[in-house]
Protein backbone atom coordinates (compact mmCIF):
# COMPACT_ATOMS: atom_id res chain seq x y z
CA UNK A 1 0.00 0.00 0.00
CA UNK A 2 1.50 3.76 -0.94
CA UNK A 3 2.75 5.55 1.87
CA UNK A 4 0.20 8.36 3.21
CA UNK A 5 2.49 11.61 2.90
CA UNK A 6 2.05 15.03 2.67
CA UNK A 7 4.83 17.44 2.10
CA UNK A 8 4.22 21.32 2.72
CA UNK A 9 6.22 23.84 1.26
CA UNK A 10 6.43 26.41 4.02
CA UNK A 11 9.57 28.33 3.11
CA UNK A 12 9.06 31.87 3.12
CA UNK A 13 6.28 31.87 5.36
CA UNK A 14 6.11 33.86 8.63
CA UNK A 15 4.81 32.50 11.97
CA UNK A 16 3.07 30.77 12.68
CA UNK A 17 1.79 29.58 9.05
CA UNK A 18 4.24 26.53 8.40
CA UNK A 19 2.14 25.66 12.00
CA UNK A 20 -1.09 26.32 10.82
CA UNK A 21 -0.21 24.61 7.48
CA UNK A 22 1.28 21.44 8.89
CA UNK A 23 -1.87 21.31 11.44
CA UNK A 24 -4.16 21.28 8.52
CA UNK A 25 -2.05 18.65 6.39
CA UNK A 26 -1.87 16.28 9.51
CA UNK A 27 -5.46 16.66 10.17
CA UNK A 28 -5.79 15.53 6.62
CA UNK A 29 -4.06 12.14 6.82
CA UNK A 30 -7.39 10.82 7.83
CA UNK A 31 -5.18 7.88 9.81
CA UNK A 32 -1.36 7.03 10.37
CA UNK A 33 1.08 8.66 7.94
CA UNK A 34 3.63 11.34 7.20
CA UNK A 35 4.17 15.07 6.72
CA UNK A 36 7.00 16.44 5.85
CA UNK A 37 7.40 20.47 6.04
CA UNK A 38 10.04 22.26 4.46
CA UNK A 39 10.94 25.24 6.46
CA UNK A 40 13.64 28.12 6.03
CA UNK A 41 14.84 29.35 9.60
CA UNK A 42 14.78 27.73 13.18
CA UNK A 43 12.67 29.16 15.15
CA UNK A 44 9.72 27.78 12.97
CA UNK A 45 11.21 24.22 13.22
CA UNK A 46 11.14 24.96 17.17
CA UNK A 47 7.70 26.08 16.82
CA UNK A 48 6.74 22.81 14.52
CA UNK A 49 8.38 20.17 16.81
CA UNK A 50 6.62 21.46 19.75
CA UNK A 51 3.31 21.43 18.31
CA UNK A 52 4.09 18.26 16.81
CA UNK A 53 5.01 16.38 19.85
CA UNK A 54 1.69 17.88 21.58
CA UNK A 55 0.04 15.92 18.87
CA UNK A 56 1.57 12.95 19.31
CA UNK A 57 3.72 12.85 16.52
CA UNK A 58 7.29 11.32 16.12
CA UNK A 59 9.21 14.44 14.90
CA UNK A 60 12.00 14.49 13.18
CA UNK A 61 14.37 18.21 12.01
CA UNK A 62 16.64 17.80 9.34
CA UNK A 63 18.74 20.36 8.19
CA UNK A 64 19.29 20.23 4.43
CA UNK A 65 21.03 22.89 3.83
CA UNK A 66 22.06 26.37 5.51
CA UNK A 67 19.01 27.48 5.72
CA UNK A 68 16.77 24.83 4.63
CA UNK A 69 14.92 22.57 7.37
CA UNK A 70 12.97 19.64 6.10
CA UNK A 71 10.53 18.94 9.52
CA UNK A 72 8.82 15.08 9.02
CA UNK A 73 5.92 14.27 11.48
CA UNK A 74 5.19 10.44 11.86
CA UNK A 75 1.32 9.75 12.96
CA UNK A 76 0.98 6.05 14.15
CA UNK A 77 -2.57 6.80 14.14
CA UNK A 78 -5.10 9.60 13.21
CA UNK A 79 -4.12 13.42 14.27
CA UNK A 80 -7.23 14.94 15.84
CA UNK A 81 -7.52 18.74 14.63
CA UNK A 82 -10.51 20.87 15.95
CA UNK A 83 -11.86 22.99 13.41
CA UNK A 84 -10.87 26.05 14.85
CA UNK A 85 -7.32 25.21 15.65
CA UNK A 86 -5.50 25.67 12.96
CA UNK A 87 -6.66 29.07 12.56
CA UNK A 88 -5.71 29.84 16.11
CA UNK A 89 -2.23 28.16 16.48
CA UNK A 90 0.12 30.39 17.21
CA UNK A 91 3.73 29.95 17.88
CA UNK A 92 7.18 31.67 20.11
CA UNK A 93 9.00 33.58 18.59
CA UNK A 94 12.17 33.82 21.52
CA UNK A 95 13.37 37.26 21.78
CA UNK A 96 16.58 38.37 21.14
CA UNK A 97 19.42 39.36 23.49
CA UNK A 98 18.73 43.06 25.06
CA UNK A 99 20.72 46.05 23.98
CA UNK A 100 21.24 48.43 26.58
CA UNK A 101 22.49 51.72 26.18
CA UNK A 102 23.69 53.82 28.51
CA UNK A 103 23.43 57.51 27.78
CA UNK A 104 25.54 59.97 29.83
CA UNK A 105 24.81 63.62 29.34
CA UNK A 106 26.42 65.28 32.38
CA UNK A 107 29.26 64.79 34.50
CA UNK A 108 26.48 65.27 37.47
CA UNK A 109 23.94 62.77 38.50
CA UNK A 110 20.37 64.05 39.04
CA UNK A 111 19.21 67.55 39.93
CA UNK A 112 20.50 69.54 43.08
CA UNK A 113 24.23 69.75 44.86
CA UNK A 114 26.41 68.81 41.94
CA UNK A 115 29.14 67.48 44.19
CA UNK A 116 26.79 65.03 45.36
CA UNK A 117 25.82 64.26 41.64
CA UNK A 118 29.49 63.67 40.71
CA UNK A 119 29.39 61.39 43.58
CA UNK A 120 26.08 59.20 42.69
CA UNK A 121 27.21 59.43 39.07
CA UNK A 122 30.53 57.48 39.77
CA UNK A 123 28.61 54.76 42.34
CA UNK A 124 26.02 54.49 39.35
CA UNK A 125 29.06 53.61 36.68
CA UNK A 126 30.68 51.62 39.12
CA UNK A 127 27.17 49.84 40.04
CA UNK A 128 26.98 48.81 36.31
CA UNK A 129 30.72 46.73 36.47
CA UNK A 130 29.04 44.66 39.43
CA UNK A 131 25.48 43.92 37.09
CA UNK A 132 24.95 40.33 35.32
CA UNK A 133 24.44 42.11 31.82
CA UNK A 134 26.26 44.93 30.88
CA UNK A 135 24.96 47.51 28.65
CA UNK A 136 26.02 46.69 25.52
CA UNK A 137 27.15 50.90 24.55
CA UNK A 138 28.02 53.79 26.78
CA UNK A 139 27.36 57.03 25.16
CA UNK A 140 28.60 60.09 26.70
CA UNK A 141 28.18 63.71 25.41
CA UNK A 142 27.50 67.22 26.42
CA UNK A 143 29.11 67.77 29.79
CA UNK A 144 29.17 63.96 30.23
CA UNK A 145 32.11 63.90 27.95
CA UNK A 146 34.39 64.62 31.09
CA UNK A 147 33.49 61.22 32.78
CA UNK A 148 35.70 59.68 29.99
CA UNK A 149 38.65 62.21 30.40
CA UNK A 150 41.19 62.34 32.15
CA UNK A 151 41.23 63.05 35.58
CA UNK A 152 37.64 61.57 35.70
CA UNK A 153 37.18 59.73 39.21
CA UNK A 154 35.48 56.61 36.91
CA UNK A 155 38.07 55.56 34.85
CA UNK A 156 38.70 52.32 36.38
CA UNK A 157 35.64 51.36 36.37
CA UNK A 158 35.02 52.39 32.88
CA UNK A 159 38.14 50.84 31.51
CA UNK A 160 37.10 47.35 33.32
CA UNK A 161 33.56 47.85 31.31
CA UNK A 162 35.58 48.44 28.04
CA UNK A 163 37.65 45.55 29.10
CA UNK A 164 34.20 42.99 29.80
CA UNK A 165 32.78 44.34 25.58
CA UNK A 166 31.00 47.31 26.64
CA UNK A 167 31.53 49.94 23.64
CA UNK A 168 32.18 53.54 25.10
CA UNK A 169 31.68 56.30 22.55
CA UNK A 170 32.08 59.82 23.26
CA UNK A 171 30.53 62.60 21.11
CA UNK A 172 33.65 64.32 18.85
CA UNK A 173 31.78 67.58 18.85
CA UNK A 174 31.56 67.84 22.55
CA UNK A 175 35.40 66.95 23.49
CA UNK A 176 36.04 69.52 21.28
CA UNK A 177 33.47 72.28 22.71
CA UNK A 178 35.28 71.85 25.94
CA UNK A 179 38.98 71.91 24.92
CA UNK A 180 39.29 68.13 25.95
CA UNK A 181 39.85 66.40 22.69
CA UNK A 182 43.00 65.52 23.88
CA UNK A 183 42.23 64.37 27.14
CA UNK A 184 40.06 61.22 26.03
CA UNK A 185 41.39 58.09 28.40
CA UNK A 186 38.53 55.74 27.41
CA UNK A 187 36.52 54.64 24.46
CA UNK A 188 36.40 55.77 21.22
CA UNK A 189 35.20 59.04 19.80
CA UNK A 190 32.10 59.26 17.99
CA UNK A 191 29.36 61.81 16.20
CA UNK A 192 25.96 62.41 16.19
CA UNK A 193 24.81 60.65 13.74
CA UNK A 194 26.34 57.63 15.64
CA UNK A 195 24.97 57.84 18.74
CA UNK A 196 21.46 58.52 16.84
CA UNK A 197 21.70 55.16 15.52
CA UNK A 198 22.72 53.41 18.88
CA UNK A 199 20.06 55.11 20.97
CA UNK A 200 17.60 54.22 18.39
CA UNK A 201 18.93 50.74 18.15
CA UNK A 202 19.09 50.03 21.70
CA UNK A 203 16.20 47.56 23.17
CA UNK A 204 16.21 49.82 26.38
CA UNK A 205 18.20 53.37 27.27
CA UNK A 206 19.16 54.31 30.66
CA UNK A 207 19.79 58.01 31.67
CA UNK A 208 21.25 58.09 35.46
Amino acid sequence: MAENKLVIDARGDACPIPVVKTLKALGALEGAGTVETIVDNRTAVENLTRMGENKGCTVTPDQTADKEWHVSFVADKAVEVAGSEAESATCDVPAGPRRVAVQVVSDSMGIGDVGLGKKLLKGFIYSLTQLDELPATMLFYNSGAHVTCEGSASLDDLRNLSDAGVEILTCGTCLEHYGIADKLAVGEVTNMYVIAQKLTGASVVVRP
